[in-house]
């Protein structure tokens, strides 16, 4: 399945209610599909915000592969370059109210996804998401 979206967080909603209910029919675990949404909210969310600053006009597009025992989301877009497996972590402060906003969504994604790849290719960000499924019955 592949989506193309226009650069609103209304189309990333829309995209992340696809996979969930990609998920539910492929009967996956409740938090592989939390882990999936989750995942493709935050990288198509800085999609959004930072390689197009909310720019309707742009598209990116997410494809979902589904192996036996894999699901791979891949992102496109021809933002500026931007590989995420490169991106620093925030400090974290040991007063919650004196951590500075933002980074952490790169964060919960490594944590969440088993395998990140990042590539360019040519003028174009290809950001491939993997995340190891359990055999079937044997998670909620």
């Amino acid at each position: 399945m592949t989506l193309e979206l226009h650069a609103t967080p209304e189309d990333v909603m829309h995209a992340v209610e696809a996979v969930q209910e990609y998920g539910q029919k492929m009967q996956l675990g409740e938090r592989e599909i939390f882990a999936l949404a989750l995942a493709l909210e935050e990288c198509a969310s800085n999609i959004v915000n930072h390689a197009y600053r909310r720019d309707d006009r742009q598209v990116f597009r997410v494809s979902i592969e589904h192996t036996n025992n894999t699901l791979t989301l891949e992102l496109r877009d021809y933002g500026p370059e931007f590989d995420p497996t490169r991106a620093c972590l925030p400090e974290a402060a040991v007063d919650e109210d004196d951590r500075p906003p933002g980074g952490w969504g790169i964060h919960l994604v490594r944590h969440y996804m088993d395998e990140i790849v990042y590539r360019r290719d040519k003028d174009e960000n290809v950001l491939r998401l993997t995340k190891r499924l359990l055999p079937p019955g044997s998670q909620k």
